[in-house]
């Protein structure tokens, strides 16, 4: 029988790593999205020997639109249709908004969103005539309130997780499946690259990239909308999302400071 195909973005590492290993374990054939091809290749051969799985190397920069609208054609091709697209895809930036290199805060916006955006509408524009497929798109607990030193971040995941969301809502009984994953704190090499001052964060907080993938993908196939990985980060999730913005702001602004002092 012919494998169901994943693509996944941002899959030549972390979580977006752990997801293609996880899907090739499910059974499902890969599409690999990242830049880096070596890391991409190194993985592909690592599928097939393991699982059986056959992996096609896709780099791109979904920042460009050239290679961004190549992957949206893999997204919307009819033959070898993609069943299933995990849009992990995004980084973070820290510090003072005015402060920063505005070119670099556009850019993390045409990934985290524009990037996630035109591909969930490429891959549910072919998927919902199918009646069959899912998205699964990462977003994060910091999309549940404003981000001080963090602010595009959380903002481009605050829209992740409303999109996603409403999405949800239109697709019920089309046969498409759309959820959005919530991670918390998670040891990818995530934070190093945002400059983020995490060695604060106590260890109950933290989870492992295949944990949060593992959430990701159970949640998907049960057609959820909404999937917080672990329950630490559920409860923080709930507080977040029930205390008034105008507490929850100052809060985290507050140990942003110091944790920066």
């Amino acid at each position: 029988m012919t494998r169901p195909i994943a693509l996944v973005t941002g899959a030549s590492s972390g979580i977006g790593e752990a997801f293609a290993r996880q899907l090739a374990e499910r059974g499902h054939d890969l599409v690999l999205v990242a830049r880096d091809e070596g890391r991409l290749e190194a993985l592909a051969k690592e599928l097939a020997d393991v699982n059986g799985a056959a992996a096609h190397v896709l780099p791109a920069d979904l920042t460009v639109p050239k290679q961004l609208l190549a992957v949206e054609d893999r997204c919307r091709a009819t033959e070898a249709p993609v069943v299933s697209l995990v849009n992990n895809a995004g980084f973070g930036s820290f510090g003072a908004f005015h402060t920063l290199d505005v070119d670099e805060e556009i850019r993390e916006i045409q990934l985290n969103v524009i990037a996630l955006v035109r591909l969930t509408h490429a891959a549910a524009s072919q998927m919902v005539p199918r009646r069959r497929g899912g998205i699964l798109n990462v977003s994060s607990l910091a999309g549940h309130q404003p981000g001080p030193m963090n602010a595009t971040y959380s903002a481009t995941k605050a829209f992740v997780t409303s999109f996603t969301e409403a999405v949800h809502e239109e697709l019920r009984g089309t046969g498409v499946a759309i959820t959005v994953l919530l991670p918390g704190f998670t040891h990818t090499g995530f934070q190093e690259t945002a400059s983020v001052p995490a060695s604060s964060v106590p260890g109950f907080m933290w989870q492992e990239a295949d944990a949060v993938a593992r959430a990701g993908l159970d949640g998907l196939a049960k057609n959820r909308a909404v999937v917080t990985s672990g329950n630490v980060n559920k409860v923080l999730g709930t507080l977040s999302s029930l205390t008034p913005h105008a507490i929850t702001r100052r809060l985290g602004g507050e140990v942003i400071k110091r944790s920066t002092t």
